[in-house]
C-alpha cells in the first residue's frame, strides 16, 4: 500500500483467464464463508462495465458494511473495457486514485470489528489480467502513449497487484482451450513475481471431451501451484439465498482455495 501504511489484512486479488468464467460467483462465495467462518471480510470489484448486479450481490453479501461506491468507485453504462468506457465519457482514472480506493477501505476493515478476527479484503478484476483499466499519471502529464506491456502508460489489474503485492487467486473455466488460457496467465504473474497463486477451475453445465482431464493436466503444467476444481451450481446461482447455501455445500472447497 502506501508508504507507512503497514497492511495486516490479507489483500486477495480475484482475477480471470476472460470475462464471464465465474469471478462474482467466486468472490461472493469466499465473501460468504469468511464471514460465516468468523472472519472480518469485504469484497471490492473497483471497476464495473454494464449491469451493476453483481456490485448489489457483494454489498448484500458483507451486509451493506460497505457502500456501493466503496465497492465499486469506478462504474461505466456501457459493456466495454473500462479504458475504453472512461476515454469514451472523457474520464481519467490513475492508477493512484484506484490504490486510494482501495486502502481506503483497508483501512476500514483495520478498524472495524475485533482485533482478533482475521481480516480479509477480496478485489475482484474486471474481465482477465491484461484489460486495460486506466492510464498512469505520466499519461495525464503529456506523456506519448507506447503500447500495452512494459513501458506503457496503460495500467492493468497485474500492476495493481504488483503494487499492492496480494495474493491471486485465478479463475478459470474447465472447458477446452483453458489449458492455454490458464498458462498464459499464470506465466505473466510469475514473470511480474507474484509467489501466493492458487487457480480455481470453475465447471461448468456440460462438460465437455476435455473436462475430465483439464484438471489433472494444468496440476502437471503449473506444480506447485494448486488446481481446485469448484463444481458448477444449477439453479440460479448467483441469487443472494442460493449463493449461500451453496456456499456451505462446498465450505471445504472454500477452505482449500483460501489455505
Amino acid at each position: 500500500m502506501r508508504p507507512g501504511i503497514k497492511v495486516e489484512a490479507q489483500v486477495i486479488f480475484v482475477t480471470g483467464t476472460d470475462t464471464g468464467v465465474g469471478k462474482t460467483l467466486l468472490t461472493g462465495l469466499l465473501v460468504h464463508h469468511l464471514r460465516l467462518a468468523g472472519c472480518h471480510a469485504l469484497a471490492m470489484k473497483p471497476f464495473c462495465s454494464g449491469s451493476r448486479e453483481d456490485v448489489e450481490l457483494l454489498g448484500a453479501l458483507q451486509d451493506s458494511e460497505l457502500s456501493e461506491r466503496e465497492i465499486n468507485p469506478f462504474y461505466f453504462r456501457h459493456a466495454l473495457a473500462p479504458l475504453v468506457a472512461a476515454r469514451a465519457n472523457r474520464r481519467s482514472i490513475l492508477m493512484e486514485d484506484v490504490l486510494e480506493r482501495i486502502t481506503a477501505v483497508t483501512l476500514r476493515l483495520l478498524e472495524g470489528q475485533t482485533s482478533n478476527s482475521k481480516k480479509y479484503l477480496l478485489i475482484e478484476g474486471a474481465g482477465g489480467l491484461l484489460v486495460p483499466l486506466g492510464e498512469k499519471e505520466m499519461e495525464r502529464r503529456g506523456s506519448k502513449r507506447q503500447g500495452a506491456m512494459a513501458g506503457s502508460a496503460i495500467y492493468t489489474l497485474r500492476d495493481v497487484i504488483t503494487r499492492l503485492d496480494g495474493a491471486v487467486i485465478l479463475v478459470a473455466p474447465n472447458r477446452l482451450g483453458t489449458i492455454n488460457h490458464t498458462m498464459l496467465t499464470v506465466v505473466e504473474l510469475q514473470r511480474v513475481g507474484v509467489k501466493k497463486l492458487v487457480i480455481a477451475l470453475m465447471n461448468g453445465k456440460e462438460p465437455d471431451n476435455s473436462a475430465r482431464t483439464n484438471p489433472k493436466m494444468l496440476a502437471e503444467l503449473v506444480t506447485p501451484i494448486r488446481v481446485i476444481p469448484v463444481p458448477f451450481f444449477e439453479k440460479d446461482p448467483l441469487k443472494i439465498g442460493t449463493l449461500k447455501k451453496n456456499a456451505k455445500k462446498i465450505k471445504k472447497t472454500l477452505a482449500r482455495i483460501l489455505a
